[in-house]
Formats: structure tokens, C-alpha cells, sequence
């Protein structure tokens, strides 16, 4: 079963993350928010640090993947992907913009660790890689994706447009999501590595955003661009029985993390509530039942509560994925707690703290806006609502839409 304690061997890991969080994150947080599409100079000294952390092997600094390709017979283990929940947790406590800015950690990064098989995994161990799944007519529904891909010869020739890439311009290469046959539906979603300089490869534009300003987010066109066959990620036949399950074994991954991201920003927001209500001399009391407290003491609790709730699935998915188990529906109850939970938290704490909270004074404001996209990508509230119905009432995409 799993424990709920953190694992005392990943307390030095933690460790770091909340020096770099506090003493680097934090100081540059607002900088960055008001300066755009500035690249973060301060994190290339990072590159080294987390690189030399993941070749532990122990994993918690970049992106883990979910693999179930052996028989879970070693016993209960907490291994990369809790690692990187719990690395990622401390990390957006103090900037999740400058997170998604780091390099060689991109959204692709657990597209290749998830589908890449040994030869892929070796030659963009290094490789910074953004992940293109949304295009203009296409959001939550991936697989309504219409950009193409065909074979042409030793070579895969794309076609399409990708919007809302994280990291779209900074990365060294792109997961980019695209069929192979869109006659055959979702079966034939495929996702291939791009790397940036492929003729046919262009940054179209950067978006101007509500929140998450530090992190780039870009524009993609292709257009007759070709990558080598080897590129593409997992196998290139087209199963219509398993549908395009291979590809979206990509999110059982990349949601728990991006639920961390939640939690880290709500986490954020609850202590520098907590600080802002004792210096007005309201102080939450733990041994006292909620409706015998200040009201705003009472609402606290219950922001606390929403937020342990998040923190709990999170590591529940990223335990099961550890361990080798199916966990497509904890990590969308995960995703969907989280982002709704993110949500709720950070408005209700600029609302608590007043004019402190709706000021630059303070970085709540900023912690509200950063909060929406991360109920938003990865798949929306919505969709994660209906994954976890179509899990728990047994129905397929077609009979519950």
C-alpha cells in the first residue's frame, strides 16, 4: 500500500528544491512576470544540477516517464515519477512560469521518457523537448488532431499548424502529435520528435498571456517538414483496436505533474495567507472547530483542506505509476482536483488579504493568474470530469461524449 509520509530518501532532494525555489525562483519571480518573453538567464546554471540529479537514477529533477513493461513484482517502490511530484511540488512553490522555463524539463521530455524505446532514450537524453498536441480547431479532443504526417521514403513529411506550445521557442526539438491516416481516427495518432532547424519547421508568433508570463508559449507551422523515420515515438503501426492508447500513456505522466504544479502554487498562496492573517493578528487554530473562528481563520481550514485533498490523489497517481499500475483515472481525478483546487485557492486568498492581495505588494496576485492555465492544459476540467466518468461507469469515448 501506500505510505502517505513523504520518503525520508527524498528529503535531500527536497532539500534542494526549496533552496532553489526560495533563493533563485522567487527573488527573479516577478521580474520575469512583468519582462515577457525575457529569457530566465538565472536557470542555465541549473542544467548541470538537475542533469547530474536524474542520472542518480532516483529521478525528482526532470521529467519521468510512465512505463508498465514489467511485472511489478519487486514490491511496493517510490521511485522517479513520486520524485519528480515531489521535486515539482517545491519548485512551483516558487515560480511555476520559471519551472516550464527550465531546460531539458519540457512537457516532451515525459512524451519521450513515456513512448521512446532504448535507442530513442539515449539520443535525446539531452535534448530539450516542448510537446505540440493543440491546434486551432482542435483543443481538449486530441484526437481531432488534423495535422498529417506521411511516409516518404526514410523520412516522415508533416503538415500543420500547433498552438499553446510551452516552451515552443526555447526548446532544442518538439514532440509534435499528428496521424498518419486520419481516415482511421484516433488509432493513427502518432507523436515524432522535431528537432529546431528542420527545414519546413517555424516559430509562427509568441502568445501574449493572462499568466505564466516567464514561460514562452509559441505558435508552430509545418509545412512539408521532414524528420528522420526514427523520430517517431513508439511504433509506427496503426492498431485500431488499441486506439492511440500508446500516445495518451504520454498524459498518465505529464498530468500528475502538472496537478503538482497546482499544488505548489495553492501551497504558495496558503502560507503567504497564513503570514498575512497573523500579522492582522488572526491566527488559525487547529484544536478549535472552524465555526468557533474567525471567519476568515474558518475559510482558511477550508482552502487547507482542498488543498490537502490535491496533494493526496497527486501522490497516489505518481505512486501507481512507480509501481507499475494502471493509473489513467487517478491521474485525471488528480489533474481535475488539482486545477479546480489551484483555482479556488488563490482567488480566495486575494480575497482574504485585502488590498495585499490584489496589489504587486505581493505575489498573490501573480499566483491567481498563474493558476488558470494549470486547470486548463493538459486537458481542462471538463475532460478530465469525463475521463474519470468514462472510467467509473465503464463507458467507451463513443457511448459518453
Amino acid at each position: 500500500m501506500i505510505n502517505l509520509e513523504t520518503p525520508k530518501k527524498a528529503g535531500a532532494l527536497l532539500n534542494q528544491a526549496r533552496q532553489a525555489a526560495a533563493e533563485v525562483f522567487r527573488p527573479i519571480s516577478r521580474k520575469y512576470d512583468r519582462a515577457e518573453h525575457a529569457y530566465p538567464s538565472e536557470l542555465d546554471m541549473f542544467a548541470a544540477l538537475l542533469d547530474g540529479l536524474n542520472s542518480s537514477g532516483e529521478g525528482g529533477a526532470g521529467a519521468s516517464g510512465v512505463r508498465r513493461d514489467d511485472d511489478g513484482s519487486k514490491g511496493n517502490r517510490n521511485g522517479a515519477n513520486l520524485n519528480t511530484v515531489l521535486g515539482t511540488i517545491e519548485m512551483c512553490w516558487g515560480d511555476v512560469a520559471l519551472l516550464l522555463s527550465m531546460p531539458r524539463q519540457g512537457l516532451g521530455n515525459a512524451a519521450i521518457a513515456s513512448v521512446a524505446d532504448e535507442e530513442q532514450s539515449k539520443r535525446f537524453a539531452n535534448v530539450w523537448a516542448a510537446m505540440a498536441i493543440t491546434e486551432p480547431g482542435c483543443g481538449s479532443d486530441s484526437a481531432a488532431i488534423t495535422a498529417t504526417a506521411r511516409l516518404d521514403g526514410d523520412e516522415y513529411v508533416l503538415n500543420g499548424e500547433k498552438i499553446f506550445v510551452t516552451a515552443g521557442q526555447r526548446a532544442d526539438a518538439v514532440v509534435v502529435w499528428a496521424s498518419l491516416d486520419r481516415s482511421k481516427g484516433r488509432a493513427a495518432i502518432k507523436s515524432f520528435v522535431v528537432e529546431k532547424g528542420t527545414p519546413g519547421f517555424e516559430v509562427v508568433r509568441l502568445e501574449h498571456k493572462l499568466g505564466i508570463r516567464a514561460s514562452d508559449t509559441a505558435v508552430l507551422r509545418f509545412e512539408e517538414c521532414r524528420v528522420p523515420k526514427e523520430n517517431l515515438l513508439g511504433t509506427p503501426e496503426i492498431d485500431t483496436q488499441k486506439g492511440f492508447a500508446g500516445v495518451m500513456q504520454t498524459f498518465d505522466n505529464t498530468r500528475p505533474l502538472v496537478a503538482a504544479m497546482g499544488i505548489g502554487v495553492a501551497k504558495a498562496a496558503l502560507e503567504e495567507t497564513e503570514r498575512i492573517l497573523a500579522e492582522a493578528g488572526i491566527v488559525v487554530d487547529y484544536d478549535k472547530p472552524a465555526n468557533s473562528q474567525h471567519a476568515a481563520a474558518a475559510a482558511y481550514l477550508q482552502l487547507e483542506a482542498d488543498y490537502e485533498a490535491a496533494y493526496l490523489l497527486t501522490l497516489e497517481s505518481a505512486w501507481m505509476a512507480d509501481n507499475r499500475k494502471p493509473n489513467s483515472l487517478e491521474a485525471s481525478m488528480a489533474k481535475a482536483k488539482a486545477g479546480r483546487s489551484v483555482v479556488d485557492i488563490t482567488l480566495r486568498c486575494v480575497e482574504l488579504t485585502g488590498t495585499l492581495g490584489y496589489t504587486e505588494d505581493s505575489l498573490l496576485e501573480k499566483w491567481s493568474r498563474d493558476a488558470k492555465i494549470l486547470d486548463i492544459f493538459e486537458g481542462t476540467q471538463q475532460i478530465q470530469q469525463l475521463i474519470v466518468a468514462r472510467k467509473v461507469l465503464n463507458k467507451t469515448s463513443a457511448e459518453l461524449k
